[in-house]
């Protein structure tokens, strides 16, 4: 079997012109970037707008393992094979973020045959919305210390800016700074810090506005620190939100590209699941709906962070729940989570395989929560045997959960055809649900929390320092409480400390920091040692990874 960049670099795109015109574009609608690249122009999105909206699959995972789920992988394999059985779909996905590409996660555009493409442009630098998010960010904070340096009129106080620098690389050396040094020309002398790109709220904001309007308000309303007295700042008190949003204006538009098989893919937006909400923009997926009579999304990470968070956040603001629920899981990660050695995943090991099952079960319980139908995906590796595959089948099905292989790495198309009919299946059967959320806005900040960990994590308390204590009284007066909560946790576990695999039990979870992102709307919180800014690996991707007289790249994945 090739290495996926082989597989992408030998398949014959076809030019995106006509993946376009496939789904009812016509040429003024799209912006070419290169043969097989566009953006759609903000004309054919609200041409398509008042279109009937198609059905919504949102695919999740267990919590993810150093053996992998392949979670981007099943998802471009089920669009691929739902329009094999001639179903109308369109993908829905995030943009890599350049840091993790190359340090040691790889890219988002899937694996073997089942990729979207140009993979090494999509992975690298693609339409350059990651260096407009990057620009606008870091545009912002230029002119806060500028405010700073001409006079301060707003009375800020250096020591409670919170809007921090960004750059979208794992740079662990940038997390904390000083600024302003050299003296009375050189600025106002300040402790500051970076954050990776996909952390910035500019981010979430790019992912959740629903054009430039929404765009320009939801960049008015950031926070960027507080004055002498305490009162909160914000871009629309300097004035710059228009700015920003010229800044962004081109980032805002959804991206088309294309699978192996041609299937038409919007991919844009690449927030963090574990920092950040963690789903594609809002804009991309309403626009899919209106085109496709079936969208294929994801969310980051397990559906205890992306998850949850869709269902919680981006719902809200796309009016519209998904029809179905994928999980996908891997023999290897349930046996990780069950207490294997990385070293020894290719052995069979049932008692291994049954512990670890309880993870996919929480996860199960909690998009059932939702009353939305779930169907798990067991993406099979080489190395699982047939007793493995069967405990898994058995386990989900003495559940009542349907459960159907995926070998759409190895063949594409073809391997995810029983996996799209069991989804189709699922949504026919369940008729029209109604989509029941975790909490409602009325609720306090806390109790949105609360709920999070005790009915999402399984946690038994949830534990406040004193910081975030006082931050939630100042909230409250600020009127920020109808926010939603967005949890910074690690990815690994369902407890704040990745150690415990599994289904961890009789474990509280502690937020030490709250963080207003009222522009994006919601409120996140950091619990445990979750780092806004990761750092690069001992052997980084980037140390495989060259490019050849020709500019042909190596080492991507």
């Amino acid at each position: 079997m090739r290495s996926d960049i082989a597989i992408a670099q030998a398949t014959k795109l076809v030019p995106i012109k006509e993946i376009a015109e496939n789904i009812g574009l016509n040429e003024e609608e799209i912006e070419y970037y290169g043969k097989y690249k566009a953006k759609l122009s903000f004309e054919a999105i609200q041409r398509f707008s008042e279109n009937e909206n198609g059905k919504l699959i949102l695919v999740t995972a267990i919590n993810p393992t150093p053996a992998g789920e392949g979670k981007s992988t099943v998802t471009i394999g089920l669009a691929d094979a739902l329009n094999h059985l001639q179903k109308k779909t369109m993908i829905a996905l995030r943009e890599p973020s350049l840091g993790p590409v190359m340090g040691v996660k790889g890219g988002a555009t899937g694996g073997g045959y089942s990729q979207v493409l140009p993979m090494e442009d999509i992975n690298l630098h693609f339409t350059g919305d990651m260096h407009a998010i990057t620009t606008a960010n870091n545009a912002l904070s230029a002119l806060i210390d500028n405010h700073l340096q001409q006079g301060n009129d707003l009375n800020l106080d250096p020591r409670r800016i919170i809007w921090k620098r960004v750059v979208d690389l794992n740079d662990r050396a940038l997390r904390n700074v000083i600024v302003g040094l050299g003296g009375p020309l050189q600025g106002v002398p300040r402790e500051d810090g970076f954050d990776i790109t996909v952390a910035s709220e500019i981010m979430a904001i790019l992912c959740l506005a629903t054009g430039i309007s929404d765009l320009k308000k939801r960049l008015s309303q950031i926070v960027i620190g507080y004055t002498y007295d305490r009162k909160f700042v914000t871009v629309g008190d300097l004035k710059v939100e228009g700015a920003l949003a010229l800044l962004l204006k081109e980032a805002l538009k959804p991206n088309l590209v294309q699978t192996v098989y041609h299937t038409p893919a919007l991919v844009h937006g690449g927030p963090f699941a574990n920092i950040a909400h963690g789903c594609n923009s809002v804009l991309a997926t309403q626009t899919a709906l209106k085109m496709a009579d079936y969208v294929v999304t994801e969310a980051g990470f397990g559906a205890d962070l992306g998850g949850e968070k869709f269902l919680d956040i981006k719902v809200p603001n796309l009016e519209k729940a998904p029809d179905a629920i994928v999980i996908v899981a891997t023999i290897r990660a349930l046996k990780m989570h069950g207490g294997a050695k990385k070293t020894t995943l290719s052995e069979e090991n049932i008692a291994a395989l049954k512990s670890g099952f309880a993870n996919l079960q929480k996860h199960i319980e909690n998009m059932q929560r939702y009353n939305v139908p779930v169907v798990v995906a067991l993406n099979e590796f080489i190395t699982d045997t047939d007793l493995e595959k069967r405990t898994v089948i058995k386990c989900c099905q003495e559940l009542g959960i349907t459960i159907q292989t995926a070998s759409v790495w190895e063949k594409g198309a073809e391997g995810g055809v029983e996996l799209a009919q069991a989804v189709l299946a699922t949504m026919n059967q369940s008729g029209e649900k109604i989509f029941v959320p975790l909490y409602t806005p009325k609720m306090s900040i806390k109790e949105k929390a609360e709920r999070i960990v005790k009915e999402i994590y399984g946690g038994t308390q949830l534990v406040l320092s004193s910081k975030a204590e006082k931050q939630l009284l100042d909230f409250e007066k600020n009127g920020w409480s109808q926010l939603p909560v967005c949890m910074a946790k690690t990815q690994y576990s369902l407890s704040d400390d990745p150690t415990k695999l599994g289904r961890p039990t009789d474990f509280a979870v502690t937020i030490r920091e709250f963080v207003p992102k009222i522009g994006a709307g919601f409120i996140v919180a950091l619990t445990g040692d979750v780092m806004t800014m990761p750092g690069l690996p001992k052997k980084p991707a980037a140390l495989n990874m060259d490019v050849d007289a020709a500019g042909n790249a190596s080492g991507l994945f």
